[in-house]
Formats: structure tokens, C-alpha cells, sequence
């Protein structure tokens, strides 16, 4: 037992750090994703490895001793959108580090057309523009279950609601104008006499 001020680290890092390959599919994930860093890849790896180790014992044991553990693992990870209704203890083990990432609040924020870009979607969620059934969520990692998907809208009341996001999500940004500048220029000190 730790300290109860300083919590356990919820992930498991690489167990080498410097391997090209890796570095180039976290950077891709972090692009796509939008995340702050690959802590957040690493916690989504280190939850894909238990739900994978819980699946890899299930299935060496016999069907009669773990058919409700079995079932409970399988319900799970369908309620979270990460399986179809129709997967089997096999499928877990075909999950990775993206099937998570999906889930996240900050990519269906992103995917509805709330935010013109991930990044943006991670902001407007930490400053708690987003909410989910009227209740705000301030949370990017909050993983989103298979029925709350429509109820993710602005909070009522919040100033980003009066901004116009457009209906397709991958347009960029407008530009904003740039401001006239005075026929005053160019009188500086020097010419001031």
C-alpha cells in the first residue's frame, strides 16, 4: 500500500524508449487524436493489456467455471462501444490502443462537429463547454458508453454556442480579418516637430 496522497500510475510505459517504429505510431496517434502526450496512449495500451490478460485466463479455464466472469467481461466492453453485440471472448483479444481512443469524449466532440479540430475539442472540453445530458464533463478521457453518443452537445449557457461551427467538421477555420492600419503611419518621433 502507497501513500494515499500520491496515486499509483495507471500505466505501464514502453520497455524501451527510444525505438523509432513506436515513436512514429505514438506521434500519429497524438496527431489524430489530439492528446496533451503519450501518457494518455500508454494508459489506453495498459487497459487493452488487462482486458486482453483477463480474456487469455478466461479462455484456459473451462466454460462451466467462468461462463458469468466470461459474460461480465464481454458486457463490459460492449457497453463501452468497444465490441459488437455479437463478439466472442476471441474478439478481445483483437483490441488495440485505438479501439480506446475512439471511445474518448474529446474524439466525439470532434466527430459531432463541435470543434473544428481535435485540439480544439480537447479545450473546449477542459473549459467545460461540453456537456453530456446537461451535465457538464470536463474530462477529454471520459470514455463514452454506447447510448450517451447523442446526448454530447454545448452546456447550456456556454459562449461557444454563439460561435458558427460549420456542419462538416474537416473545413478549417475562417480567417479573421486584419484591421486597417491609420494613414497616421509612418509619423513617428522623427517627423514630429
Amino acid at each position: 500500500m502507497g501513500h494515499p496522497r500520491k496515486a499509483r500510475k495507471k500505466y505501464d510505459t514502453p520497455l524501451h524508449p527510444w525505438i523509432a517504429d513506436r515513436i512514429k505510431q505514438e506521434n500519429k496517434l497524438i496527431k489524430k487524436y489530439g492528446l496533451k502526450n503519450k501518457k494518455e496512449i500508454w494508459k489506453a495500451e495498459t487497459m487493452i493489456k488487462k482486458y486482453r490478460r483477463d480474456a487469455r485466463e478466461l479462455l484456459g479455464l473451462s466454460i462451466e467455471q467462468t461462463a458469468q466472469e466470461r459474460q461480465q467481461l464481454l458486457n463490459h466492453l460492449i457497453r463501452y462501444g468497444m465490441l459488437s453485440e455479437t463478439a466472442k471472448l476471441e474478439d478481445v483479444l483483437n483490441l488495440t490502443a485505438e479501439d480506446v481512443l475512439r471511445r474518448r469524449l474529446q474524439t466525439f466532440v470532434h466527430k459531432k462537429g463541435l470543434a473544428y479540430t481535435a485540439k480544439e475539442a480537447r479545450v473546449f472540453v477542459v473549459h467545460g463547454h461540453i456537456a453530456m445530458n446537461n451535465r457538464k464533463i470536463n474530462s477529454p478521457s471520459y470514455l463514452v458508453k454506447k447510448g450517451e453518443e447523442e446526448q454530447i452537445g454545448y452546456y447550456p449557457g456556454s459562449p461557444v454556442i454563439k460561435l458558427k461551427i460549420p456542419e462538416n467538421p474537416k473545413k478549417e477555420k475562417p480567417k479573421k480579418e486584419k484591421p486597417k492600419r491609420d494613414s497616421y503611419r509612418g509619423k513617428g518621433r522623427r517627423n514630429r516637430r
